[in-house]
């Protein structure tokens, strides 16, 4: 939670705020706080401080549904007037009601996902407004809880694949695109703030315009088709102006994204592709509804790779599936190590309520499940550690993301290969020249001295 400054004086009433889950429930988080402070509303930093507590919750697995569940009863403790929104809010409970209002039926309100008009609605009722609120005190490019220099762009909310494993439709509804206009308003907001870094998300960015049959939209008068290429196309000329970053995030491995890797090779958008592929099994894949094969995926990654040797591949994938046989999980092994994925992650299947994954057959026994995704990392991590040595005497540029004692004792950032949170770091020596600072949110040269890990070692160049 943060503290914004009075917008009202000190009768401005304020509101407590927690986040939970992945970056689509960061930027709905971002659009309420924004309303919020520019109706004059305050934000606290601490539950008891608030006059009221917002909790946008995760619900896609059990450990996230437990702790948006412990994070409300916590705000009703220490507050009493909690409004749930987010993904949890949409969600049944076994009996049929509204699992949220089953566990806490104190909370003042309750929405899905994707639901500020709902959210002010309920602030609203509960904490009537401030008078004469000053509108021109809130950022062009609104409230951001991301650090200053990068952000989250959701080019669209919801999805049309029913996963067997995956409740989100249920939850977040079909495939609706933003307005290519929009979305390249906002970012040129957000780079005019001063962001470096635009994190391109949603359920699924390859399919941005599907829904729309690609319709034609307009940006500076001129018109541009709502779909993947020209939407990263017109990103990375807006984002070359500002010398910033493009990352794209949640890309399905669809035939038309070979278009997006020239665009790569050009410099508008970063040699990163975020593919989640859960599986290399035919089978596996069949039962979990995933649209593309195995094979297919690693020819895909193959074809990407002779385009752009540099790409950088991050997939997550799911070990102990219902009907996984240890061949199925060999394949998966095998898979990691020829597709060579750089970062990989792995969750150890979880059933979640409503899924139909639930009702197949043969499902993994719990130990054997975490086992499969303990043996799964350890090749993962074997396959991430040879490509990040191969790094070592490079020279590559660094965004950084933090330098105590501005940077003169060294700093951590980030490459191209590296995603804020989710991938490694690049931590940084002090720099060699006893002129040169590094300061947040600004990019450096650095050449590469080791590998740890993880994470890179580098002396500023």
């Amino acid at each position: 939670m943060s503290e914004s400054p009075a917008v009202n004086g000190a009768t401005a009433p304020k509101v407590g705020f927690v986040s939970l889950g992945c970056p689509k429930a960061l930027t709905d988080s971002e659009l309420i706080l924004t309303q919020l402070s520019a109706e004059g509303y305050q934000t606290s930093k601490t539950f008891a401080g608030a006059d009221l507590v917002i909790v946008n919750t995760c619900g896609f697995i059990d450990d996230a549904v437990r702790e948006s569940l412990d994070t409300i009863g916590e705000a009703l403790a220490e507050n009493g007037k909690v409004i749930v929104t987010g993904c949890l809010g949409a969600r049944e409970s076994e009996g049929g009601g509204n699992l949220v209002r089953q566990m806490h039926p104190s909370v003042l309100a309750v929405t899905g996902p994707h639901a500020t008009h709902e959210v002010m609605a309920a602030v609203h009722e509960h904490l009537p407004k401030p008078h004469d609120p000053f509108v021109d005190l809130v950022p062009a490019q609104g409230i951001k809880l991301t650090p200053r220099h990068y952000a989250y762009l959701k080019i669209s909310e919801g999805c049309n694949h029913r996963c067997t494993f995956c409740i989100i439709p249920s939850m977040r509804g079909d495939l609706v695109s933003r307005p290519i206009g929009d979305v390249l308003v906002e970012a040129r907001k957000l780079l005019e703030a001063g962001v470096k870094e635009l994190l391109v998300v949603s359920q699924d960015t390859s399919a941005y315009g599907v829904d729309i049959q690609y319709r034609t939209g307009f940006w500076d008068g001129k018109p541009v088709k709502t779909r993947m290429f020209d939407l990263v196309r017109s990103l990375g000329e807006l984002a070359r102006t500002y010398g910033a970053w493009v990352r794209l995030h949640y890309v399905y491995p669809y035939p038309h994204v070979d278009d997006i890797i020239p665009l790569m090779q050009e410099g508008l958008c970063l040699p990163y592709l975020d593919v989640p592929l859960q599986h290399s099994h035919p089978d596996v894949l069949k039962r979990m509804k995933r649209p593309a094969s195995g094979e297919k995926n690693l020819e895909r990654i193959a074809r990407w790779r002779e385009l752009c040797p540099d790409i950088v591949v991050r997939s997550t994938f799911i070990a102990g599936f219902p009907g996984e046989t240890e061949q199925e999980f060999e394949h998966l092994l095998e898979f990691v190590k020829e597709a060579r994925i750089d970062r990989a992650g792995c969750f150890a299947y979880s059933p979640v309520q409503g899924a139909a994954a639930n009702a197949l057959a043969h499902p993994v026994p719990d130990v054997l499940r975490e086992e499969r995704r303990a043996r799964f990392m350890e090749v993962a991590e074997a396959v991430s550690v040879k490509k990040l040595q191969k790094r070592v005497g490079s020279t590559m540029q660094v965004l950084v993301d933090s330098a105590p004692g501005l940077g003169k004792k060294g700093a951590v950032g980030r490459s191209y290969a590296d995603a804020p949170e989710i991938d490694g770091q690049v931590r940084l020596l002090p720099p060699e020249k006893i002129s040169k600072t590094l300061k947040v949110g600004e990019f450096t040269k650095a050449r590469i001295v080791a590998a740890q890990g993880h994470d890179l070692l580098a002396v500023p160049v």
